[in-house]
């Protein structure tokens, strides 16, 4: 890399950092005066932009679903059904080590 490439990438992350400190009071307070107003005027509800509640009620016919034909599992089923042979798998095998 050249060197004057990495001064101005240098310079150019320093006067980033500089600028984000000096800056962010000013960010942190139209941030809050701008919270002030959602507060106030009730944007911060999720609803608002929908519509009202007799537009919404046309359409409001049961939708069919079909029944869950899978059958339930128990939810006592272990992860690893057979971990008592592995582990006599690995007891053998250190006795088998010890003996030799």
């Amino acid at each position: 890399m050249l060197p004057v490439t990495q001064i101005i990438r240098n310079f150019f992350l320093r006067l980033e950092g500089f600028l984000s400190v000096v800056f962010k009071p000013l960010l942190n307070f139209v941030r809050n005066l701008f919270g002030f107003f959602t507060r106030v005027f009730g944007f911060t509800s999720s609803n608002y932009f929908l519509e009202s509640d007799g537009a919404q009620d046309i359409n409001k016919e049961p939708i069919p679903t079909a029944e869950n034909t899978t059958p339930e599992t128990p939810a006592t089923t272990r992860r690893r059904p057979n971990t008592k042979k592995i582990d006599d798998y690995y007891i053998n095998m250190v006795r088998d080590v010890k003996n030799n």
